[in-house]
């Protein structure tokens, strides 16, 4: 009868414990937050208290189920012990990623509550989140080789692991090359400032925003709301364009075949005239110049800026489309033509074959 009144009572008591001490550690970390508003640490801590509630319950459960004394629970004391075991780890490790989590993104918050510039921002944002891919992976492995440790079976085996941990890692190494080229290719992106979260580039002849970086991989979003997804090594080993780079204004132009006879000054001052009520033109400059000919067109070539890629198209689009209506408007004969008229011959020629066919 003590044996059954024991094992409510152990399991009463961690349960009790457990909650009795999450509820003052939020307390604590409430009381925090209230004094320094300045920082969102505190408040983001009591995300933690769920795994701080587990590993306190799985702690005391570990250390007391021994003093139960219940005939069943004895029989398999071990089996038992290991469960709680297995448990403290994973909730261990719960509670160091999510600790992790809250520091950084914490220091996060406040960098960029003080920052202005958007590519440092974008920089700083891509970093953050692959160390926390990083933390996760390293609390996840150690996590796993604790939990290995835990039955006698592999602990056994583990001098003879050790003993060809070479030999093993070698042929690791070789069958997994491109997956640890991406590894560090992922390291390099983080750390090099060459492509970041927010950044507009064009791959493989697709221009998009980089949505999505992982150790691996890397996720483009596409204007037409498509995603491409590539191994990080290509933008190690390959070109590619950052519009973002340095600044995400760009500079971009309109080209226009028109007849020769087309009104190049009078298309000057209506191309100031399009960009002075166009909401996307940034003011910056503009400019519009006849950079070829044919034989039968002339080649015209119109700047415009904006502050962004997505400003830049509807400029672009805008200048267009306005110029080619006010010339179909008002100077049509502007408009690249085909010439059908009868050809000219030189002087003398039709002389010369009249006077053939007479003869």
């Amino acid at each position: 009868m003590d044996s059954l009144l024991r094992l409510p009572a152990v399991m009463g008591g961690a349960i009790v414990l457990a909650l009795v001490t999450g509820w003052l550690t939020d307390l604590l970390l409430r009381r925090a937050d209230a004094r320094h508003p300045e920082t969102p640490l505190w408040n983001m801590l009591r995300r933690c208290l769920p795994a701080v509630r587990v590993l306190l319950l799985t702690a005391v459960l570990r250390a007391a189920y021994p003093q139960t004394e219940w005939p069943p629970l004895r029989q398999h004391e071990a089996a038992v012990g290991r469960i709680l075991s297995l448990v403290l780890i994973g909730a261990s490790a719960w509670l160091v990623v999510r600790v992790t989590s809250a520091v950084v993104e914490s220091t996060y918050a406040r960098y960029a509550s003080g920052t202005r510039e958007a590519s440092r921002l974008r920089r700083v944002r891509t970093q953050v989140t692959l160390i926390m891919r990083i933390v996760t992976a390293v609390v996840a492995v150690i996590a796993a080789a604790s939990m290995l440790l835990v039955f006698p079976s592999f602990r056994a085996v583990g001098t003879s692991l050790l003993a060809s941990a070479g030999i093993l890692g070698i042929v690791a190494g070789v069958a997994a090359q491109s997956t640890l080229g991406n590894l560090f290719a992922g390291f390099q992106i983080a750390f090099g400032d060459m492509v970041r979260i927010g950044d507009t580039v064009v791959v493989g002849g697709e221009w998009g925003v980089v949505e999505e970086v992982t150790l691996t991989f890397l996720a483009v979003r596409t204007w037409d709301e498509r995603r491409i997804t590539m191994p990080v090594s290509y933008f190690t080993g390959r070109p590619f364009e950052n519009w973002s780079r340095g600044g995400i204004q760009m500079t971009g132009t309109v080209f226009l075949h028109c007849d020769h006879t087309a009104p190049v000054a009078l298309m000057r001052e209506k191309l100031k005239e399009i960009l002075d009520g166009c909401e996307a033109w940034d003011g910056r400059g503009r400019d519009l110049a006849v950079t070829d000919t044919t034989p039968t067109t002339i080649l015209v070539r119109a700047v415009v800026t904006a502050k962004d890629p997505d400003d830049l198209w509807t400029a672009r689009c805008a200048v267009r489309e306005q110029l080619v209506a006010w010339l179909a408007e008002k100077h049509p004969y502007a408009l690249p033509r085909v010439t059908t008229s009868t050809a000219v011959s030189e002087p003398g020629t039709e002389q010369a074959g009249a006077g053939t066919r007479a003869g």
